[in-house]
């Protein structure tokens, strides 16, 4: 067994600087750990998925970053782990706690994923070894993780079993940035939609200079049309990992401050991960700005229709302490949000249907936008160009 500090050490003195996580009881010394420890960050995702999509957008920025996770969860975070980490080519450290381990008393839910969680692991293609259980074990494990994320580009996980880590008390007192504030008159704007999806995008490059903003691309029809209107240095097109774009931008604006992230999210995905609403408004800065297009389909599937038509985002984002939420479906409602609003921020912007005829699909790998960026925003890292 070993002291949390014995491992946060090491991992800081690293660059393992941002964590992200969903609490488990074995990892309460570390979350404990880090959240008192100077010069590190700690946010506490709503799922494992968006835990690891956080951690993912720091690492983007250059940042060596960990996910934190209950094996029980490790469901959740495949999505991200299969089709924006592997797809991209962008490397977290993966901490699982290994629950049900074959052999020791346990919850009976956490019986057939004890079993199962180093396969799991295998058939991800990512490298795995137990947690050290020693000091002196901790700076070889880290080195040989740091190693094989480096030099693939790709997560390395440490499986943790019951009683590596002694108790750590809970050192600091954070609060959300942020608190939710009674509605006005302009949470809820005109619903009869004007503009396309395509149209919209192209007020989104308008407002996005390369030089001045960061722009990340839901996955489907939202990345191909900013793709067709303009392949541009600062953008960055999800083609998997579903509802993860926001944590994703989360994570990238933490990371990165000073600079500006608009991420450009659908009706379908944000759904899907609605969590990351509370977490955006608990951690989100004043340069995130988060633009939610909803024609109420899941267009790029073939039109099945989603509940967004008996949903208010902007009255969530409000609820879960985002500084700003409206929702509208005109030019100016738009043009303001994409020039003024102070983050985090959001924007329900009714669209109509439709796509261009002929719309192409990137031509440039996944792997390539994600070089092609890190460049662009001076990011120096081993797996920039992997």
């Amino acid at each position: 067994m070993i002291r949390a500090d014995e491992f946060i050490g090491p991992a800081r003195a690293l660059g393992f600087n941002t964590w992200a996580g969903v609490p488990c009881s074995f990892l309460t010394p570390f979350i404990n750990g880090v959240i008192g420890a100077e010069g590190m960050s700690y946010v506490s995702a709503a799922n494992e998925g968006d835990a690891v999509a956080i951690a993912s957008g720091a690492a983007l920025a250059g940042e060596r970053s960990v996910a934190l996770m209950q094996n029980s969860g490790l469901g959740n975070a495949v999505s991200p782990l299969s089709s924006l980490n592997w797809v991209f080519r962008i490397p977290v450290l993966l901490i699982i706690t290994l629950r049900g381990e074959p052999g020791l008393a346990d919850e009976p839910q956490h019986e057939l994923m004890g079993q199962i969680t180093g396969r799991i692991l295998n058939e991800l293609e990512i490298p795995w070894d137990w947690f050290p259980r020693t000091a002196d074990e901790v700076e070889g494990a880290l080195t040989v993780a740091q190693w094989h994320m480096d030099r693939t580009g790709l997560p390395y996980a440490f499986v943790m079993k019951k009683g590596s880590v002694e108790k750590t008390d809970l050192r600091g007192d954070w609060q959300p940035a942020t608190a939710p504030r009674a509605s006005d008159d302009a949470l809820f704007g005109p619903f009869e939609p004007r503009l396309t999806r395509h149209e919209v995008l192209r007020e989104v490059i308008a407002h996005t200079p390369p030089g001045e903003a960061l722009v990340i691309g839901t996955t489907g029809y939202t990345g191909r049309e900013l793709f067709a209107i303009e392949d541009r240095p600062n953008q960055l097109y999800m083609v998997g990992s579903m509802g993860c774009a926001s944590s994703f931008a989360l994570g990238l604006s933490r990371a990165l401050p000073d600079r500006r992230v608009v991420v450009a999210d659908g009706d379908g995905a944000a759904l899907m991960r609605m969590g990351n609403f509370a977490t955006i408004g608990a951690y989100g800065g004043a340069r995130l700005q988060h633009l939610v297009l909803d024609n109420g389909v899941h267009e790029s599937t073939g039109g099945q229709a989603t509940v967004s038509p008996a949903i208010s985002f902007a009255g969530v984002a409000r609820a879960c302490g985002y500084r700003a939420a409206t929702a509208g479906c005109e030019r100016p409602v738009l043009d303001e949000f994409l020039r003024a609003a102070e983050g985090p921020a959001l924007l329900h912007f009714r669209t109509r249907r439709g796509v261009p005829e002929g719309l192409p699909r990137p031509n440039v790998r996944p792997r390539e936008v994600k070089q092609r960026l890190m460049r662009h925003i001076g990011a120096e890292a081993p797996w920039r160009d992997h």
